[in-house]
């Protein structure tokens, strides 16, 4: 969610009407000062029409002011409520693997359990076979001496231990095999519902950014009409300090005329002369001095010690200019095409450039502002300490997840961004203000 263009926008009457105010101050053409003929109806006339036209200016300066306001607020709640889904969604992803490990888990389980119930269905069918739920009996019975029945019984005596560990391993298999098959469920029951979460988290995002676009669009008409009206209350006010100052013209020519003294008689002319020839003075010279220049402060050079991760970052973010912002583009591998609106437009929105910045330098920073802020909240920067390579956030509050908007400082009161719907990627001067939040260090 509009950054230093916004706030452009926002003082436009300053930089519109403020001028013509100022003019008329100047001129003592407020309302009240005029002083030429007052009584003349042309100029009560225009006095008046100045007057309507001044307040039409105001007026038309408080509606692009509160259109703003507007629009404003509504971009940085879509902003707000992408992150609300980009975050559900990946709670989403994460509950979605979760539930294919248990259910990988239930597979295992149950075949596990298979094989167990196979080995206790193979003794059932052995004991019958023998005619004996004890198979052992038979085998003492046959034997051909004592000796042979002893080593008989040995055996029997193993083997039914054997069969005691097989019915409590099922036991413990059926347990697990139930236990694996409960967290399945629950597992698809939370990923189904972070699904849904995520889902309603689009959808409300979705409807703010296009409300958002929609009125930022009105606004941008109701400028180009409002403009238009402002120039017509300017040519007014043009007007009126036209017709003011042509009727003090005339009233102090008129007093000048009526104050000056009778013109004195021609005196008689001069006997004629020989006209002489002054000595021309000479070694003076003419010119001009020139007044010397303010001295114009140079550019800072952004960026920040050659090989340093800042200085990879930054680099990085750079060669991203001119790339469109695109509504939920942009991951840490470059940038993708958006979410709806944007699905069509290949670029970055403002978290996913610098996660891509750092990214490049092996520092994985977190897909959203917030989460960038949040992740590194005990590296926060003075707003007079910034260093290149700082990431510098906006919000609406003084609760982190109120951040909508985040840019990459460079060094030089410069910032690399991805400001908003209709931009692109590009260096701006940083700007502070109510909503500014804060910085971070990544690097420190």
């Amino acid at each position: 969610m509009g950054r230093t263009d916004e706030r452009a926008s926002r003082h436009w009457l300053v930089r519109g009407a403020g001028t013509v105010v100022t003019a008329l101050v100047v001129a003592g053409l407020v309302p009240g000062t005029a002083g030429a003929a007052p009584g003349d109806p042309s100029v009560a006339e225009a006095q008046a029409e100045r007057d309507a036209a001044a307040a039409r200016v105001t007026e038309i300066g408080a509606q692009l002011s509160q259109a703003q306001a507007r629009v404003d607020a509504a971009r940085q709640g879509a902003q707000i409520a992408l992150q609300e889904y980009e975050e559900r969604q990946a709670a989403q992803q994460e509950a979605r693997a979760a539930a294919d490990a248990a259910a990988a888990a239930a597979v295992q389980a149950a075949a596990e359990l298979q094989v167990g119930r196979d080995q206790v269905v193979a003794f059932a069918r052995s004991s019958y076979m023998q005619g004996s739920t004890n198979p052992g009996a038979a085998a003492l019975v046959t034997a051909d001496g004592p000796a042979q029945l002893i080593e008989r019984a040995a055996l029997l005596d193993a083997a039914g231990s054997h069969r005691v560990d097989v019915v409590t391993e099922l036991t413990v298999l059926e347990a697990e095999a139930t236990a694996a098959e409960d967290a399945a469920q629950v597992a698809v029951q939370a990923a189904d519902a972070a699904q849904a979460a995520a889902a309603d988290s689009l959808a409300s995002a979705q409807a703010q950014e296009v409300s958002a676009r929609a009125q930022a669009a009105q606004l941008a008409d109701q400028r180009r009409v409002l403009e238009a009206e402002l120039t017509a209350a300017q040519t007014v006010l043009l007007g009126a300090q036209g017709a003011e100052a042509a009727a003090a013209a005339q009233a102090a020519a008129a007093a000048a005329a009526q104050a000056r003294p009778p013109a004195p008689a021609p005196a008689p002319a001069p006997a004629a002369v020989s006209p002489t020839r002054s000595p021309s003075s000479s070694g003076s010279t003419s010119g001009s001095t020139s007044r010397p220049s303010s001295p114009v402060p140079s550019s800072t050079t952004a960026g920040a010690p050659s090989g340093s991760a800042v200085d990879v970052a930054i680099a990085a973010a750079m060669t991203q200019r001119g790339l469109p912002y695109s509504w939920g583009g942009g991951t840490s591998s470059g940038p993708t095409l958006g979410i709806p609106p944007d699905t069509a437009v290949y670029g970055f929105d403002c978290s996913g450039l610098t996660e891509y910045a750092y990214a490049q330098a092996g520092i994985r920073i977190g897909g959203t502002s917030r989460e960038q802020y949040h992740r590194f909240r005990d590296r926060t920067v003075a707003a007079g300490d910034l260093r290149p390579g700082d990431l510098v956030f906006w919000g609406s509050t003084s609760d982190y997840q109120s951040i909508y908007h985040v840019a990459l400082y460079i060094g030089g009161n410069q910032v690399i961004q991805a400001p908003q719907s209709g931009d692109v990627v590009r260096v701006s001067t940083m700007w502070f203000g109510d909503d500014y939040y804060g910085a971070v260090r990544p690097t420190a």
